[in-house]
């Protein structure tokens, strides 16, 4: 592989052409003949690693600046040229797909994995990248530890690659706000993207809301079509604002009347109903989806109305939807005899209202909360936590979530400045697996006990160090005895 083969720029500026081995940004993985792209991160500027990089053998440097290296070309923004080399060393597969996005604060998961889903039943092969793993249809990649949601550049390109060559003719990813800043999405055009909600998260990176909602935004500026959650009043303000034409900008709603919206929503322990209407149908469409909660009603119309937009039939995305068994760790029912378990991956106050009032609303018993707050992540947002299970649960246990390098009795302590403010009963159990112990042990006949926060993951970050730590396993193990 040659340098003019992956930047073309390199030509163009007389730099002489050179095998190469491949392209990071990351000094450590770094190797002899790679193109070494300088990017200015929070806490380490790559420019001040590029003359070590051109020494130890760099094919070349990309820099937004002058670095004072002989083989350096200079461009505007290095994370966007870092996606456009990634995707022609991978000979650009996001063009051999049909790309979908969902953005927002909560929801992405479970709507990409139900999109993916309905393009399946109907015949077309579907990748699925996104916060619960990675799905090249035919090779799966855990998506654990601190790996993001969406993959970084190279990695995502590689994985699109080899989603092309297991045969896939379409992806539904999830673009989280994180990389829609950092450029790793640069130059992939979608079919649609779509909007599910936005609220307070991600503040340690974004600083503002205004910013968060800015990032999530600039998707839309690369997407063919637009389907937007017009419930959100962040929603409602990007469908005012995006110009797009009157069949390329489509809003969906579970309250009012919208492209796509549904009506007489009912809830139960295992799934919900509703009938799910469009003004590309005359008709309205009996659902009941097997994942309980009325957020799940909002998440399953979203990716039926992508879907219609991209070719499918509205009848046959409801048929579809009666085989899909559920996304790990999204509401979902780990447990059911005397007393119900449901694990779920909320981690922000908005998630958490949207689980526990829908588990609130077809509870026969009590409403159990397990949860704590992620440690080096948003701590503004952690007494807004404690007020939303204070008044939507009957009993609280509080936790530890992935404390990274703070003190997780200092995160819970933020977090009792929220239950305080209800008038909630709760406990403090530090250790996760007693707390779950213990709500296991003190559950009553038709309690629901809700663990939030973990979902699909399998471990507990402290520190540099990653604990196993798999609540589907521990809630089988505790029961057992």
């Amino acid at each position: 592989m040659t340098l003019y083969g992956i930047c073309p720029l390199a030509r163009e500026n007389n730099i002489p052409d050179t095998e190469i081995n491949s392209v990071t940004d990351n000094t450590k993985s770094f190797q002899k003949g790679d193109i070494f792209v300088c990017i200015k991160g929070s806490s380490f500027d790559g420019h001040s690693a590029a003359k070590e990089m051109e020494e130890k053998g760099a094919s070349l440097i990309v820099a937004e600046k002058d670095t004072g290296c002989e083989r350096q070309l200079i461009v505007p923004n290095t994370r966007d040229y870092y996606a456009f080399l990634a995707a022609n060393y991978y000979d650009n597969p996001q063009n051999k797909l049909k790309m979908i996005a969902v953005t927002g604060t909560n929801g992405k998961t479970t709507v990409a994995h139900i999109i993916q889903h309905i393009l399946n039943e109907n015949g077309k092969k579907c990748a699925c990248i996104g916060t619960a793993g990675y799905d090249l249809c035919g090779t799966f990649y855990e998506a654990d530890g601190d790996v993001p949601t969406t993959p970084r550049q190279m990695d995502l390109f590689g994985y699109l690659a080899e989603a092309v060559k297991n045969g896939a003719e379409y992806c539904s990813i999830e673009a989280s706000s994180q990389a829609l800043a950092q450029g790793r999405l640069f130059g992939i055009s979608f079919e649609i993207g779509i909007f599910t909600n936005l609220t307070q998260d991600h503040l340690d990176f974004h600083g503002t809301m205004e910013n968060y909602y800015k990032a999530k935004k600039s998707l839309f500026l690369n997407c063919k079509k637009a389907l937007i959650c017009v419930d959100d009043k962040y929603g409602e303000r990007l469908y005012k604002e995006l110009d797009f034409d009157g069949e390329s900008k489509r809003s969906y709603s579970i309250n009012d009347a919208a492209n796509y919206y549904s009506v007489n929503i009912k809830t139960a322990p295992s799934y919900v109903s509703y009938w799910f209407s469009s003004d590309r149908d005359e008709k309205s469409f009996p659902i009941r989806f097997g994942m309980p909660g009325k957020f799940n009603v909002a998440n399953s119309a979203a990716a039926i109305g992508a879907c219609c937009e991209i070719g499918i039939e509205i009848g046959s995305c409801v048929k579809a939807l009666e085989s899909f068994k559920g996304v790990n760790g999204r509401c979902e029912v780990i447990y059911h005899g005397d007393f119900t378990v449901i694990c779920d991956y909320a981690h922000t106050a908005d998630a958490l209202e949207k689980i526990l009032s829908s588990v609130k609303s077809f509870a026969e018993g009590r409403v159990v909360c397990v949860f704590g707050a992620a440690g080096e992540r948003d701590a503004d947002k952690r007494p807004d936590m404690g007020i939303t299970v204070g008044k939507n649960s009957d009993f609280a246990i509080v936790t530890s979530d992935n404390p990274r390098f703070e003190d997780p009795m200092k995160i819970i302590k933020q977090v009792e400045k929220g239950l305080d403010k209800t008038m909630v009963i709760y406990t403090v159990i530090e250790n996760r697996y007693e707390a779950i112990e213990y709500a296991l042990k003190q559950a009553r006949p038709k309690d629901i006990i809700v663990l939030c926060g973990k979902g699909h993951e399998t471990h507990q970050i402290y520190g540099n160090e990653y604990q196993h730590f798999d609540e589907h396993e521990i809630v089988r193990n505790i029961l057992k005895k």
